[in-house]
C-alpha cells in the first residue's frame, strides 16, 4: 500500500504497520475523508490499495450492517492482517491497474488513501476506479505532499541519505494537487476538486515511527536494494541512532507531534 517491497517482506512488518502506524497516522484522514464523503446507510464503498484496511474498517464502522465494503491490496501480507482484524469486510487481493471485481460490481463510495503515489500506471489505475465507480457515486484520493512541505519527514530523509545518497520517497511523490486533479480529469470524473489539509499527528512513542520510517527509507533507496540481509540491517540500526536527535524539537514529554499534509482531491462519476 504505502511501503516499498523491502519492508512489506520482513516477517512482522505488516503487524509492525498495524500496531504503531495505523491508528495515529492514517486513521485521522480516513475518518476525515468519510466526514467529506457523507456516508449513506446502504452505500457500497471500496478501498483500493487498502493496507491492513484502516479506510474500510472506519467505513464498516460508520454504516454496520447497512453497507457492502470491499478492500483491495497487492500485498497478502497486509491483506493477512486486515483479514485477521476485521474478518467481516470483503478483503481481495489485486493490482490496482487489473482490479479484482464480480461481473457488474460499482460501487457508491471509492476510495485510496495514500496509495496512488505508488501505482507505476496511474492512468490505468485512475480508469478501474471510474470504471468501479456507479452513475453518481463518489470518490476521494488522498496523496502526500512533497516532504520538502514536511520538516520533520524531511530532515529524517536527509539523515539517512547520509548513508544511502539521494533517495526518490515515493511516500511523498505525488504532492502536486493540479496533477492530481488533471489525472481524475482525465479519467473521466466529474466535479474534480481538491484541497490541501494539514493536521497534527501525534505518537505516543516517536521509537517504532522511527524505525519504521528508516526502514521503509532504505528499502525505497537505490544502496538499500543492493545491500543484502545483514548490511541492511545494520545499516537501519545506524540510521535510527543518527536520527534520534531529530525527535527532540517534536517531543513533548508524552510522545512526539508534527505536521502533516495532504491533498484529498474528490470527485463524481
Amino acid at each position: 500500500m504505502t511501503l516499498p517491497s523491502y519492508a512489506m517482506n520482513q516477517a512482522t512488518f505488516s503487524e509492525m504497520y498495524e500496531r504503531w502506524l495505523v491508528d495515529p497516522l492514517f486513521r485521522p484522514w480516513a475518518e476525515m475523508t468519510f466526514d467529506e464523503l457523507e456516508l449513506s446507510p446502504g452505500d457500497r464503498v471500496l478501498d483500493i490499495a487498502c493496507g491492513t484496511g484502516i479506510v474500510a474498517r472506519v467505513a464498516k464502522e460508520r454504516l454496520g450492517d447497512a453497507g457492502y465494503i470491499v478492500g483491495i491490496d497487492i500485498s497478502s501480507d497486509m491483506l493477512a492482517v486486515a483479514r485477521a482484524v476485521a474478518p467481516r469486510i470483503d478483503w481481495r487481493e489485486g493490482n490496482a491497474s487489473a482490479l479484482p471485481f464480480r461481473d457488474g460490481e460499482q460501487f457508491d463510495i471509492v476510495v485510496c488513501q495514500q496509495g496512488m503515489q505508488f501505482f507505476p500506471d496511474k492512468h490505468a489505475a485512475t480508469a478501474q476506479m471510474r470504471r468501479a465507480l456507479a452513475k453518481g457515486g463518489r470518490l476521494a484520493v488522498a496523496t502526500w505532499r512533497s516532504d520538502d512541505e514536511i520538516p520533520f519527514v524531511r530532515e529524517l530523509r536527509r539523515v539517512a541519505e547520509r548513508h544511502l545518497g539521494a533517495i526518490a520517497d515515493q511516500r511523498y511523490s505525488f504532492g502536486d494537487a493540479a496533477a492530481l486533479e488533471a489525472l481524475l480529469r482525465d479519467a473521466g470524473f466529474h466535479g474534480v476538486r481538491s484541497r490541501t489539509i494539514s493536521r497534527t499527528i501525534r505518537f505516543k512513542d516517536g521509537a517504532p515511527f522511527l524505525r519504521l520510517n528508516t526502514m521503509a527509507l532504505v528499502g525505497m533507496s537505490a544502496a538499500g536494494k543492493d545491500m543484502g540481509d545483514q548490511e541492511r540491517k545494520r545499516v537501519v540500526e545506524k540510521v535510527v541512532s543518527e536520527s534520534a536527535p531529530a525527535l527532540q524539537p517534536y517531543s513533548d514529554g508524552s510522545g512526539i507531534a508534527f505536521e502533516l499534509s495532504t491533498n484529498l482531491a474528490t470527485a463524481r462519476g
